[in-house]
């Protein structure tokens, strides 16, 4: 018998034991038959296409497991493209019947995935609650009488409830996030660019990802690594540079003071303090740090001109389709016409002065932990003031994407009566998106919330993501190699990641050195010199990149023992000292980077 959850672990170890790709399809439509909540699907596979799906993936690929989602059922939202089914964006006026998948879909069918239907949304991707579709509003798998959040409703209902293994979502605005947080999922949201949009209905384009819904942090990233990776047919698709965060000792951002704003629902301010202190049991640093400058981004997200994208995806069908808009849906799309191209750059040039501002909140921090939502709201309440109360729901999410951000939704654990669940986030820089997943695993586990409606059971062992393998090698960094820095590609592309950020002991002395390029810089270690360390980063390199590096560095620099302000010692960078003369001792600068700042206020 399978479980509540078709986690893939679970799935996996069936088809081990015996079960049938096609026993399991039987089982999908049994469940989905029996399922109380109408308003998941808008579209189901037709049981027979299903069916034979089954069989074809059997003829294709015979042994069990033999491809990386072999046999795994999932739903796609249903303004992602699945060839064979119509797509609607949740309003059957517009619907269209594409001749192709959506790349993603694509990607996951070719893993053996199998595409059990089309999930339902809010209309044209526009709200976080799920409940602006005519296709009605999926509920709370805990109680009927809440909101799923949205707009990729369905998505996170299907899985939470025993339907889907997965499913795809779309976020501009937290789509991927919020709902996972109501349903006690987790919500992986890829940074833009690192997952193809080519056959998803725009929302807004510039900012829009493909999102996974799964009962686990090792499962969504796995679908998520699955569906990423070029596709020159979108605009806005990027190759993907992995950046490295610290696997100890993690400096976590946290709200505090006035930035902290719940809208009275103190249970999920609670689980979100109860997240910080497991936070730091798991040994992050925890860290305060001003949200002002994200919230202030994040607003311009519907209160800017990025409201006139929305208009720019549907223009021509509004212009003749106006009635066959959910109201409020239309109220906000035809506010994109008091922008003009004046007021679109002025946006962009009010989100880069606001991005400057995050950089100062940024070197404090190696990643955020904020609420995914800071409360939620019955259907009742939501669709008797849904603008001002769906924007509640945004003020933690609604930045990540226009700020460039891979971020991870994971649950929090249930309120005092164990009736709704909360979610917390950890958000980091572009392209950290598996950086991210060690800490965001740990910290699921910690909340003993077990996975979607089955609240009770424990994480498999199977899916859980293991920290950088520990035999990888410390260095000390000075200079040229440090984060955003000219040579830290040497470090990133062989796979190196960053361990933590600190400082030498007093008696180095730093000079930056004549005639390099790039400029670098010369740590010399002066026994009889006393000061106040110099900013070093150390970062972890597998053992023959390490070699590599370490014979590739040139004369007159070389490696030795560095002695950090907390008296351990760690291989790294050092200067010969005859080759300072004639070099600007830089030491009150206190590191390289604030030099380099100094001398070119843009570094």
């Amino acid at each position: 018998m399978l479980p509540t959850i078709l986690d893939l672990a679970s799935l996996r170890s069936a088809y081990v034991a015996g079960l049938s790709p096609l026993e399991l399809v039987e089982e999908v439509i049994a469940r989905c038959s029996a399922s109380d909540d109408p308003a998941i699907f808008i579209t189901m596979t037709p049981e027979e296409e299903l069916r034979a799906a089954a069989r074809e993936l059997v003829a294709r690929a015979p042994e069990p497991n033999s491809l990386p989602l072999w046999g795994i059922p999932f739903a796609v939202k249903d303004n992602i493209d699945v060839a064979g089914l119509p797509t609607t964006a949740a309003c059957p006026a517009f619907a269209y019947h594409p001749q192709a998948d959506a790349t993603t879909v694509a990607r996951l069918r070719a893993a053996g995935a199998l595409v059990i239907g089309k999930t339902n949304l809010d209309q044209f991707a526009t709200g976080l609650n799920g409940t602006r579709s005519p296709h009605g509003a999926p509920r709370s798998v805990f109680d009927r009488n809440y909101v799923s959040g949205g707009s990729s409703s369905g998505s996170a209902v299907a899985v939470a409830a025993g339907l889907a293994s997965f499913s795809l979502g779309t976020d501009t605005a937290g789509s991927g996030r919020v709902p996972a947080a109501f349903n006690n999922l987790v919500g992986i949201k890829p940074t833009p660019g690192l997952v193809p949009n080519v056959g998803v209905v725009p929302a807004c384009r510039s900012v829009d990802v493909v999102t996974v819904f799964a009962a686990t942090v090792g499962d969504g990233i796995a679908i998520r690594g699955i569906m990423e990776g070029y596709d020159a047919r979108d605009p806005f698709s990027r190759q993907a540079t992995r950046a490295s965060l610290p696997s100890t000792r993690p400096r976590i951002g946290v709200l505090d003071g006035a930035e902290r704003e719940f809208y009275g629902n103190r249970q999920v301010e609670a689980l979100y303090d109860a997240a910080i202190e497991r936070a730091r049991s798991l040994g992050a640093v925890i860290v305060s740090f001003d949200y002002a400058p994200f919230r202030q981004a994040a607003e311009l997200l519907y209160n800017g001109p990025w409201v006139a994208e929305r208009l720019a995806a549907v223009k021509e069908f509004l212009a003749t389709n106006d009635g066959d808009f959910d109201p409020t849906v239309r109220v906000i799309i035809e506010g994109a016409k008091a922008y003009d191209a004046v007021d679109a750059f002025e946006g962009r040039y009010r989100l880069e002065a606001l991005r400057q501002k995050t950089r100062a909140e940024w070197e404090k921090v190696d990643f955020l932990m904020l609420p995914t939502s800071p409360t939620t709201y019955s259907v009742e309440e939501m669709q008797a003031d849904p603008i001002v109360k769906n924007s509640h729901f945004g003020r933690y999410t609604n930045f990540a994407n226009l700020l460039d951000c891979a971020a991870i939704a994971i649950p929090a654990g249930f309120d005092a009566d164990r009736h709704l669940p909360a979610g917390v986030m950890l958000v980091g820089p572009a392209f950290t998106d598996d950086a991210l997943a060690p800490f965001a695993d740990a910290l699921h586990r910690t909340a003993e919330a077990g996975m979607g409606r089955d609240r009770n059971i424990a994480l498999p062992e199977e899916s859980r993501v293991s920290p950088p393998a520990d035999d990888f090698v410390p260095i000390v960094v000075v200079g040229a190699h440090l984060t955003d820095m000219p040579l830290n590609h040497e470090l990133t592309r062989t796979g190196g990641y960053r361990l933590r950020t600190g400082r030498t002991d007093g008696s180095y002395r730093l000079f930056a050195l004549p005639g390099t390029i790039p400029p670098k810089p010369g740590l010399v270690r002066d026994p009889a010199f006393a000061g106040d360390g110099v900013e070093i980063e150390i970062w972890a390199l597998p053992p023959a990149a390490f070699a590599r590096f370490v014979q590739n560095i040139p004369a007159p620099l070389g490696v030795g023992k560095i002695t950090l302000d907390d008296a351990s010692c760690i291989t790294g960078f050092l200067c010969e000292a005859h080759a300072v003369t004639g070099g600007r001792e830089i030491t009150e600068f206190g590191g390289w980077r604030n030099y380099v700042r100094s001398i070119s206020p843009v570094a």
